[in-house]
């Protein structure tokens, strides 16, 4: 790793005829979290999302190919990436993964075909072909944007025990038991939220016992009560991420929450502001307590440091990222000017 107190962040890119990316790249972070650096460590079609494995030995990454893939990369000591091997996702679009708590599973999300798939993982990194498949079924409102299913996200929650999938096209969260001798899935609940709304990633509070799912569609941020045993979700408030009678287009993108469990944070794109929730209100309600600049065009993705003192913003239409401190009252205050790197859309900031 890095000296001083530095630390190292990994850019997941689209790229293609329209962008200068070229795969993923890696920029180093000072203790005060400024960014410098950025250069290309792996040679990737479409690495939209980025996953590190437990012991920090291996990346995962998707390729968001019609027929998709998921690439598994040794971590040098230099930071710099070594592909061991891929597999496909058995489905079409992956734009998110994740690895189990226990380091035995890469679980993906194929966008466009709504379906989830589970690849085991053998020593040293290396993908074995996949061990189960879910697909999802459905509909929603929005002809353009939910014809079908469309996984957006699939996460263990902080136990393992459950594993959780956000469906933008159903408008629905999927809870699934997780059987870590298998690797297969068993539906346990089906959570709708409201018609239209679009659900597109959710983020646990560090309590363990409330969850958010922030809503593409609608621009908006859902708590829910979780139930770490049974994996029941209880729907909660509902609050708009936009100021008052804005009219203008918009699609919210990512949500976070600190490692203190006091701030929720959402990015929006077309009004391009991070929407700064307040979850450790007197009374124990959500509050959206400030709207904020991203910096950048298109905030398609954040991420905090290891610290959970620094944000990073992705601005996918303006090519850069955008450091945050996170102060005490949730302000946000830059860090530095962006920094520029070709069309990012996932950060992976890393210990």
């Amino acid at each position: 790793m890095p000296d001083n107190g530095e630390y190292r962040v990994y850019l997941g890119a689209y790229t293609g005829a329209e962008s200068a990316a070229d795969g993923i790249r890696l920029a180093i972070a000072d203790p005060g979290g400024a960014l410098r650096c950025t250069e290309s460590v792996a040679e990737v079609f479409d690495p939209s999302f980025l996953a590190m494995a437990p012991d920090g030995a291996t990346l995962f990454a998707v390729s968001e190919l019609r027929e998709g893939r998921v690439i598994a990369f040794a971590v040098r000591p230099d930071g710099t990436l070594g592909e061991i091997n891929s597999q496909p996702t058995l489905g079409a679009a992956p734009c998110h993964l994740s690895v189990h708590p226990s380091g035995k599973y890469l679980l993906t999300a194929n966008y466009e075909s709504g379906n989830l798939v589970v690849h085991p993982i053998a020593e040293g990194g290396v993908l074995r072909e996949p061990c189960h498949v879910v697909q999802h079924s459905g509909s929603g409102p929005n002809p353009q944007r939910q014809e079908g299913p469309h996984a957006h996200q699939v996460l263990p929650d902080p136990a393992g025990r459950h594993v959780l999938a956000v469906d933008l096209g159903t408008d629905s969260v999927h809870v699934y038991d997780f059987d870590v001798d298998s690797g297969h899935l068993s539906l346990k609940h089906e959570v709708p939220v409201r018609a239209g709304a679009g659900p597109r990633h959710l983020a646990f509070h560090p309590d363990g016992d409330r969850a958010y799912v922030l809503n593409e569609l609608a621009s908006s941020l859902t708590e829910f009560g979780y139930d770490p045993a049974t994996g029941e979700l209880e729907p909660g408030r509902t609050l708009s991420m936009l100021p008052p009678g804005y009219g203008q287009p918009n699609l919210a993108a990512e949500v976070v929450v600190t490692p203190d469990g006091r701030f929720v944070l959402g990015s929006n794109r077309g009004h391009d502001s991070i929407a700064v929730f307040r979850a450790d209100s007197s009374d124990g309600e959500l509050r959206l307590v400030d709207i904020r600049p991203a910096g950048v065009v298109e905030p398609r993705h954040m991420a905090l440091s290891p610290d959970g003192r620094v944000l990073f913003v992705a601005g996918q239409r303006s090519n850069d990222v955008q450091a945050f401190r996170i102060g005490q009252n949730g302000e946000l205050t830059p860090l530095g000017e962006p920094v520029l790197t070709p069309t990012p859309v996932c950060v992976l900031p890393v210990s």
